[in-house]
């Protein structure tokens, strides 16, 4: 029967001693149409004694892929012909948890009690039981197919003598047993990291032995420490890369100046911001009869880092460099994302060039990409080029007096450039980014707004042009890349939307597809009302996520039919690939990496999950920032509104918390969702989105990074009457 497995000559081609494939042996257990027992399928498949063990690992693998199951008896299923459901758990801090279907079905709630059964994140497959009493479906761990957590951070704790780890990652709401053998001596509430031993079952929790003990919970910059192992973000590069960067050149060398392009002498410079230690990208502009030729030199990583080799996997693995308040994880090692491939000022570095023409109006005319060296002529600060171009005699346009007539240059084209972007009709909205300051100590001092100037805004043109040429030089060759694309509003939360608006007379435009021009002249609309605030906020709710992909659909955000990332290497994988993408093209060959789809799928996932973690560490120092002030009132705008109470964001001190539903004036509260509000049953009273509310602070918890209020004394007569519609929120500064 092995000579009729279709699949023979490829496992061949695979193995030495080809065995039987998955297909063949899921067809012959399909022509059973029974479960059977392993020793039966090892002699429909004539496995030799020798083949057993390999056998048997094969099994396993489709087993742990939900391909094939064993029963109580140990037989062999097919997973097709069971009513079983394969996923992914979801925990919840509170005990229950949800799965999450391979099929993308919808989520099935497990109880508490199936939760012991498994870890947030473990592969299961499950059984559906029925409903909940709330009407959700509800499921039944079967087997645990894959287990996801093999070490965690957090805190110790010893009760009556039994010491057991609370996991930092409050989806898992098992504590982790320890044996004192195993505690390294570790003293309560010190944050350690576990490696899980033994597996949570039916009737068992999970037991762990402590491998790191990480200090004090409250020790300076141990936010971070935890940050980086709850979210498993790699941040120590492994030996065999510390031994590749001490062959790296201090200096860029004669014969990597080869088929390059020699612009030593365009007066280039960097512009970022006062912290920044790595420098991605340099600019310089002149006037070209009555249009312009801007000049983008970027730092041409993918010289250095070789597809495949060990900093290449690093790099792919990291997906970009995480900042987080006073300190960096770095995509690359310092040799090359401090120094050899950062533009610093005064040396010669090697880089990719995208020369742009452009008409008086900010239309391109053209554009060429090539290698080049540069030397950035000066490293300049956002607030310094605001200086410059601000007060021309002013003191910073003195010290740089020779630049200063390049930067009124790119000055104009931006200003052209505003203009063709109001023309295409790129959303611009509206955020408040702010700033931490910190003491001696590394616990914050205070909060700032961080000022946008001319200055990013400028810059942020010239990249945008950069990386739009990046991804028509591409596509025009026919070399697949990652674009970063901006999938348009779905069809439900456009009528949301659309709904929500015209509460306040407001109408978006687009009839059943509105575009980014839309959203552009609706929020040109609003922008002077007082609730401004909060009807921005709503729009920019009902957009979707931006993502990397291979699939060119576009960017509904800034209004581009074809946009990359090109214009940050040393922070960013995805354009590390666009650059090697351009150079094959420029060499006449074609890119081909692992599978695209795959790498645009990691690359978001890796964004996402530094987005969460500095997400975390911010909250934290935020936390403990309050915790001095239980008891004072604040001013603040309501910023968000969900079934169990309104979150809070404070003026100027730029903190959230939540005022519980519990906490509001006597009455019941229904939320609803379209109109973003909890209203009250029997007052009518309203509280909404972008209401200014008066509160108190009553508790902060470090442990969960929570933020309670309470209505202050002022609000708690307030909330609007059912019949006001307007929002009481002002425009931000």
């Amino acid at each position: 029967m092995r000579d009729l497995d279709p699949y023979l000559e490829r496992e061949k081609e695979r193995y030495k001693h080809p065995l039987p494939s998955r297909e063949y042996i899921l067809q012959i257990l399909k022509q059973q149409g029974i479960p059977i027992a392993e020793q039966v399928l090892q002699k429909l498949l004539s496995i030799t004694k020798k083949e057993i063990e390999l056998f048997n690992r094969r099994l396993t693998a489709m087993i742990r892929e939900g391909q094939i199951f064993r029963n109580r008896k140990g037989d062999i299923c097919v997973m097709e012909k069971l009513d079983l459901i394969k996923g992914k758990v979801q925990g919840h801090a509170d005990g229950f948890g949800f799965l999450i279907p391979d099929d993308g079905s919808v989520d099935l709630y497990l109880s508490a009690k199936e939760m012991h059964k498994a870890l947030h994140g473990d592969r299961v497959l499950v059984r559906e039981i029925g409903l909940d009493r709330r009407g959700r479906r509800e499921a039944a761990i079967v087997e645990v197919l894959e287990y996801a957590n093999t070490q965690l951070v957090g805190r110790l704790h010893i009760d009556h003598g039994i010491l057991f780890v609370v996991a930092e990652n409050k989806r898992i709401s098992q504590d982790i047993l320890i044996a004192k053998e195993h505690s390294l001596k570790a003293k309560a509430n010190q944050v350690v990291m576990v490696e899980i031993i033994q597996q949570p079952t039916k009737y068992a929790q999970p037991i762990g032995r402590i491998i790191e003990i990480l200090g004090d919970y409250t020790a300076p910059g141990m936010e971070i420490e935890i940050a980086l192992r709850k979210h498993d973000l790699p941040h120590v590069f492994p030996p065999e890369i510390e031994k590749l960067s001490i062959k790296f050149p201090k200096t860029v060398l004669k014969k990597d100046l080869a088929g390059r392009k020699d612009i030593c002498h365009l007066p280039l410079v960097t512009i970022d911001g006062e912290t920044a230690r790595d420098f991605d990208d340099a600019v310089f502009c002149e006037k070209e009869g009555k249009g312009y030729r801007l000049y983008v030199a970027i730092a041409d990583v993918s010289h250095y880092v070789k597809p495949q080799d060990a900093i290449d996997q690093e790099a792919l693995n990291r997906g970009n460099s995480v900042y987080f308040p006073r300190r960096v994880i770095p995509m690359l090692p310092e040799v090359l994302s401090n120094e050899l491939c950062s533009l610093n000022p005064n040396k010669k570095r090697l880089c990719m060039v995208c020369e742009i023409q452009f008409q008086v109006n900010g239309s391109m005319l053209d554009y060429a990409f090539y290698p080049a060296v540069m030397r950035s002529h000066a490293r300049l600060t956002y607030t310094k080029v605001t200086a410059m171009l601000t007060d021309p005699k002013g003191p910073e346009a003195r010290e740089h007096a020779a630049l200063l007539p390049h930067l009124q240059t790119v000055y104009k084209l931006f200003k052209a450039l505003l203009k063709a972007r109001k023309k295409r009709g790129a959303i611009d909205f509206e955020t408040i980014e702010t700033q931490m300051f910190f003491n001696d100590q590394g616990k914050i001092d205070k909060i700032e707004p961080v000022q946008r100037t001319e200055a990013h805004r400028l810059i942020e043109e010239c990249m945008l042009a950069a990386n739009v040429c990046a991804a028509d030089f591409l596509q025009k060759h026919g070399q697949t890349t990652l674009y970063r694309i901006h999938e348009d509003p779905s069809a439900e939360k456009i009528e949301a939307l659309r709904n929500f608006l015209k509460e306040f007379g407001i109408q978006l435009g687009g009839k059943n597809k509105p575009s980014a021009k839309d959203y552009a002249q609706t929020l040109l609309e609003i922008y002077k009302r007082p609730d401004a605030q909060l009807l921005q906020t709503v729009m920019l709710r009902s957009l979707q996520q931006a993502v990397y992909s291979p699939d060119l659909t576009g960017h509904f955000g800034l209004a581009y039919d074809a946009y990359t990332h090109f214009t940050s290497p040393i922070r960013r994988y995805p354009d590390l690939l666009v650059h090697r993408a351009i150079r094959a093209v420029l060499d006449d060959k074609t890119y081909h990496p692992d599978d695209w789809q795959e790498l645009g799928n990691h690359c978001s996932m890796t964004e996402r999950r530094a987005d969460e973690a500095t997400r975390d560490v911010e909250s934290w120092l935020k936390c403990f920032y309050m915790q001095d002030k239980i008891g004072e009132c604040f001013d603040g705008v309501v910023s968000s509104v969900t079934a169990f109470g309104l979150f809070v964001a404070l003026d100027n001190v730029y903190v959230e918390g939540l005022v519980h539903i519990s906490e509001l004036p006597s009455d019941y509260f229904h939320f609803d969702a379209t109109k973003h509000m909890l209203l009250g049953e029997r007052s009518g009273k309203q509280y909404r989105l972008g209401d200014r509310l008066h509160v108190q602070l009553v508790r902060v918890d470090l442990e969960t990074s929570k933020i309670d209020f309470v209505l202050a004394e002022s609000d708690l007569k307030l909330g609007r009457s059912k019949s006001r519609t307007s929002s009481r929120s002002k425009k931000s500064p």
